[in-house]
């Protein structure tokens, strides 16, 4: 359901986007493009709703009619808590290729790494498209879901061999199951849709990993 309203979102904004297109093809010169009623512009043709005939709106009502996807708090506190998020994943993974010995648990780390760092890259780009970090409130690493406490990243610095393999996947997991738990509460309460595209991609890669993680 919560992947469904991104869907929505992005349809609804798809088929204003190819009216647009649409109209803008129209309105050529020379080609008597038909115009709105009560307007000298070009018209556009807006989808009618299931049932209903496509009816001719002026450019500046089709813009109206495209959803608000400005983002909220709940937006920029998921991005801004995700970068955190995503930054101990990594200083996790660094510890393996010396401490691990499990060469299943090394290439876990690798994929972990090579989906992680480029995340965090778009989310910060987003921010910075955005103006920048809003002060959401003191959000420590306790209120982040699944991140690990500083005496756990010192067990996993001690850690070595097996004992090292186990308590990272162990550690991982329960990171993994935060990040979707972080995913899934921006998606119910966020608005923007890239964000949305960030959350699902986050739910449907570390969900995978689970359960890689599980079998091993």
């Amino acid at each position: 359901m919560l992947i469904r309203r991104q869907r929505v979102v992005a349809a609804v904004a798809l088929s204003a986007v190819a009216a647009l297109a649409l109209g803008a093809c129209e309105s050529g010169p020379g080609k008597g493009a038909p115009q709105a009623e009560g307007s000298t512009g070009p018209s556009v043709v807006a989808p009618g709703k299931p049932g209903e005939p496509a009816r001719r709106i002026s450019p500046e009502e089709a813009a109206r009619l495209l959803p608000d996807e400005s983002p909220n708090g709940a937006d920029f506190r998921y991005v801004q808590m995700m970068v955190v998020h995503h930054r101990q994943a990594l200083t996790m993974t660094e510890l393996v290729p010396q401490r691990a010995s499990s060469p299943q648990v090394k290439k876990v780390a690798e994929r972990i790494a090579a989906a992680q760092r480029p995340e965090i890259g778009a989310m910060e780009g987003w921010l910075k498209n955005n103006g920048g970090p809003r002060a959401q409130g003191a959000h420590d690493h306790h209120s982040m879901p699944g991140m690990a406490t500083e005496d756990q990243l010192k067990e996993l610095r001690g850690a070595k061999g097996k004992a090292f393999d186990e308590l990272f996947l162990k550690l991982m997991i329960t990171h993994h199951e935060g990040a979707v738990t972080m995913a899934a509460e921006v998606l119910s309460e966020g608005n923007n849709v890239l964000v949305e595209e960030m959350a699902n991609d986050v739910i449907a890669q570390q969900t995978a990993e689970i359960d890689r993680m599980r079998s091993l």
